[in-house]
């Protein structure tokens, strides 16, 4: 990052904060960061640092581990291949590092926050371009901050990434409550309506006026729940992940729902998005069946085993890749390593899992149109695809809808340098 950003000293201010410095001296030093007078709402410098027994303990864990037998089909057909998850996880016990995995973290402005009861992490960087645009952007499950840090700099400084100043972000990436390094809920009621008005409450507090949001997965959700409480100052949402049950025709979803055929007027295209559809319900919904319903009896396993944790992410990351079933072609084992031993070191297994929970028991983000701008960028590898038709259902001022070529469900994570220009492009007439 540009010396003259003020952003680029975090260990700077970091140290004036622990020396006692007032709110103006920081301030002034990193002028993105308005630290609140009231000591419950001050933002807080974090940095990540595991103690040396965890990662021990980890270790001595998947040593331990008793496997299944494996599966008695040559497909994914009856969940992770016994062979593949075992190849990842010797990796894991005996070669993977995690504290390069912090390092990428504490190599970036990172602040925790109270906001309605809970520390709330995020990671805050300023754009050296003077007209950058505020943008909150948040992951999904089994995602983490991880799965964004590749576009960062695309989208805070896309002059160096082949992009316009004119196209810059100021940029600040939360991490949802029960997850990582944010406070875990004591008691229900955080469900993305109420993550959506605490990201509100975030971005005000950090000073920003009008701000865009985008996610995708459950990051979408949230960004679809705050479109929808329309708050004074977002000028607009972004999501590359659309949720069903507010774009599906009713016929379509009374089809699905009963198990009809397809209604006979659909287009080719709707059609193709329909059997997908149905194919994900009847086969690729178990685990979301799980965690709306029994996110408690789940979590035991997920909290003592870190193999059980590891395979039940990897299952879903391996379901929702462009490469369909072959997450290594997308990822590292660095890069999938890093998000698992995030779950498994902050014991946010059962905690992030509650969030389906919450969803499912009648939060008031299920339904109601969104009038505020909004886009949609749908990437091929997605479990769901809706045309632009279907998209405007829920979208009511659907003010960019782009087909991609590449890129799945992580498209942050899979394709940074795509998903970086879709989002400049997006929010593009917005400035």
């Amino acid at each position: 990052m540009d010396s003259r950003d003020p952003s680029s000293a975090p260990l700077t201010r970091r140290s004036l904060l622990l020396q006692g410095a007032s709110a103006a001296a920081v301030a002034a030093l990193h002028p993105a960061i308005v630290l609140a007078q009231s000591p419950a709402e001050a933002i807080r410098p974090f940095r990540v640092q595991v103690p040396q027994a965890q990662l021990t303990d980890l270790r001595q864990r998947i040593a331990a581990t008793r496997w299944p037998d494996a599966e008695t089909v040559p497909d994914r057909s009856q969940g992770v291949q016994l062979a593949k998850l075992q190849a990842l996880v010797t990796y894991w016990g005996r070669g993977y590092d995690w504290r390069k995995a912090e390092a990428k973290l504490n190599a970036l402005p990172q602040f925790v926050t109270k906001i309605d009861g809970l520390d709330i992490h995020f990671i805050h960087v300023r754009s050296r371009h003077p007209n950058a645009m505020p943008l909150v952007m948040t992951h999904g499950w089994p995602g983490s901050v991880f799965e964004l840090l590749k576009t960062i700099g695309p989208l805070t400084d896309p002059t160096a990434h082949g992009g316009s100043a004119d196209d810059a972000f100021h940029l600040v990436l939360p991490t949802i409550p029960g997850f990582g390094f944010s406070e875990k809920p004591r008691g229900t009621g955080w469900n993305p309506d109420r993550v959506g008005r605490a990201w509100d409450q975030l971005m005000k507090r950090l000073g920003y006026s009008r701000y865009v949001a985008q996610g995708g997965d459950w990051g979408a959700i949230i960004c679809d729940a705050m479109g929808r409480q329309a708050p004074e100052g977002l000028a607009g949402i972004h999501v590359n992940r659309v949720e069903r049950g507010t774009t599906f025709p009713p016929e379509v979803s009374m089809a699905l729902r009963s198990g009809e055929p397809a209604p006979a007027h659909l287009t080719p295209e709707q059609r193709k998005v329909f059997d997908e559809a149905r194919e994900f319900l009847n086969k690729g919904f178990g685990y979301a069946a799980i965690m709306n319903t029994r996110p408690q009896t789940l979590g035991y396993g997920l909290a003592d085993s870190p193999v059980g944790l590891a395979a039940w992410c990897y299952d879903k990351i391996a379901d929702w890749v462009f490469t369909r079933g072959e997450p290594e072609r997308s990822f590292s084992n660095d890069e999938m390593l890093d998000d698992i031993t995030l779950y498994w070191l902050t014991n946010t297994g059962t905690s992030s899992a509650r969030i389906y929970w919450e969803a499912a028991a009648g939060a008031p983000s299920s339904g109601g149109g969104i009038s505020i701008p909004a886009a949609v960028t749908v990437f091929p590898g997605e479990v769901y695809k809706p045309p632009k038709e279907w998209a405007q259902r829920a979208y009511r001022n659907l003010v960019y809808y782009n087909q991609v070529d590449k890129g799945g469900h992580f498209a942050a994570w899979e394709e940074p340098q795509l998903f970086s220009a879709e989002v400049r492009a997006a929010f593009r007439s917005l400035r």
